[in-house]
Formats: C-alpha cells, sequence, structure tokens
C-alpha cells in the first residue's frame, strides 16, 4: 500500500504544477501590461496620438517594444484601452448614487472622487481632455453608448429629486457638466494652479480645502447648502 501513497501525492504535486506556473504567467502579464498602460497614459498626454510611438512608449515602460506590440496589437488599441479605462474610473466614482438616497451626500461623494482622480491620474484626465478637443475620433462610439446611458441614468435620479423637493429645478445635464470640468481642472490646467500657487502643487491640505470648497459652492447652487450645516 505504501508505493501506492506515495504515488498519489507525487501525482497531486504534479497537478498542482500547472496550475502554479498558470498563476505565475497571469501575474507576470498583468504587471507588464500595467507598465505599459502607465507608460502610454503619460506618452499620450504629453504628446498625442500622433506624437506618440511605441518606441517612445516602450523605452518609459522600459521593456522592450516587442513587448509594447505582444500585449497590444496596434497604437490605436492601446489608446483605446487606455481611454475606457480612464472613463471606466470616472464612472465608477457615481457608485454613490447607489449607496444613498440623500442627495447632498451623493453629490458630495460623487465631487470629492472625482477630485481624487484627478490628483492620482492627472495624465490619463488630460489624454482625455485632448481627445475630446480633437473631436473624440477614437472614442465617439465609447461615449455614445456606455458614457451616454451612465449619464442618463443619473439625469434620471436627479429629476426625481428635484420632482420629490429635494433639489432645486435645475438643469441635471449642465449640473453634471460644471461638476466635469471642475473636478478635471484640476488635473487639465495643473500647471496653472501650481504657477498661481508660487510654482508648487498643492499641498495635501490645499487639496481638501479645494475640495470642500467645490462642494459648497456646487451644494449651495443647487439648493442643498443646509446639508452643510
Amino acid at each position: 500500500m505504501t508505493p501506492l501513497k506515495n504515488a498519489s501525492k507525487q501525482d497531486s504535486k504534479i497537478a498542482v504544477k500547472p496550475a502554479q506556473n498558470g498563476a505565475h504567467k497571469a501575474a507576470i502579464r498583468q504587471e507588464n501590461e500595467e507598465q505599459i498602460l502607465a507608460a502610454a497614459e503619460k506618452v499620450f498626454a504629453d504628446y498625442g496620438f500622433k506624437g506618440a510611438t511605441t518606441a517612445l512608449i516602450a523605452e518609459v515602460a522600459n521593456v522592450p517594444k516587442a513587448n509594447v506590440h505582444y500585449y497590444f496589437s496596434t497604437k490605436e488599441a492601446l489608446y483605446r484601452r487606455i481611454m475606457e479605462d480612464v472613463c471606466d474610473h470616472w464612472l465608477e466614482a457615481a457608485a454613490t448614487f447607489d449607496n444613498s438616497a440623500d442627495p447632498a451626500v451623493i453629490l458630495r461623494g460623487y465631487i470629492e472622487a472625482k477630485m481624487d482622480l484627478s490628483r492620482a491620474r492627472p495624465y490619463g484626465s488630460r489624454l482625455w481632455a485632448h481627445e475630446i478637443i480633437r473631436g473624440a475620433k477614437f472614442s465617439s462610439d465609447y461615449i455614445s453608448t456606455t458614457v451616454k446611458n451612465w449619464l442618463d441614468s443619473r439625469v434620471v435620479v436627479m429629476r426625481g429629486w428635484i420632482k420629490e423637493g429635494k433639489m432645486d429645478a435645475i438643469e441635471p445635464y449642465s449640473l453634471m457638466y460644471m461638476i466635469f470640468a471642475t473636478t478635471q481642472h484640476y488635473a487639465d490646467f495643473g500647471r496653472q494652479i501650481e504657477i498661481f500657487n508660487n510654482d508648487q502643487p498643492l499641498s495635501d491640505a490645499q487639496f481638501a480645502e479645494a475640495k470642500e470648497n467645490v462642494v459648497r459652492i456646487i451644494l449651495k447652487g443647487v439648493g442643498l447648502g443646509t446639508a452643510l450645516n
């Protein structure tokens, strides 16, 4: 019986190896992709789609150029992946719409999350701005479906607040455009803010104060100022 038991143990060890190797390869792939995506986000933001090259992206990512082509078949595929990933994170920031019934709590959470994303991922925000300014050549289909459906669903919620008397009768689309512009300003015009701030980036305390100011201005503007007291 002993040889059979030993054989069983050996077979068990052998069976585990493919799974372990697969997990290791998946981890390496994810790490390489993230490294390339982070580099490409900066390069595309700095040089635009036409000015960015896979060679420069590979250089910034510190990987062979062949690796960029291995993980992303074309420069356009890489560009689209980044664009959609940036916007997906912005859409996720609106999870407050699903987690609360209080308009003030929802809008505060959304504004703060959007501003935090602008600070954490400024190149992504700038890349998105460049893409839209240039006519949304690569993202119009994504915006007209995924983003529009998301925005329309939030507008329905806000119209409900207005109907129930929870918020002033403002145009929800205008409110959302204002939130987009204001929160992304801290990334898209980050250099301008630095210049106005004695050529220094905002400190953590200054950024926290900026977030609170934006929240207070918008909430008061839509009739939710009492929630700030």
